[in-house]
């Protein structure tokens, strides 16, 4: 296995793991700039305000998107899986 290959495998693996993250990481960050704008215009300072709608706008994403997070990760483990043979050379 050459330098290149293993360099190939990790960028893949990350990319991957971006590519699985990035919605569930961009939809806490518009909730919670919303959120936090909410609080400031109404003046309210409740943590539960500002933590049980960021939570329930993660989940839903989550749901939706799991199809989607399952499909992708299911095509990265069989391109893994499916160059085995060229993980002993």
């Amino acid at each position: 296995m050459t330098p290149e290959f293993v360099i190939q495998i990790i960028r893949e693996a990350l990319m991957t793991a971006f590519w699985l993250s990035a919605p569930l990481l961009a939809v806490g960050f518009v909730a919670g700039i919303a959120i936090s704008l909410v609080q400031i215009v109404t003046s309210i300072q409740d943590s539960a305000f500002s933590t049980i709608p960021r939570l329930a706008v993660f989940l839903a994403t989550f749901i939706l998107s799991l199809p989607w997070m399952l499909q992708k990760l299911t095509s990265y483990t069989v391109l893994i899986l499916g160059d085995l043979g060229r993980y002993g050379r």
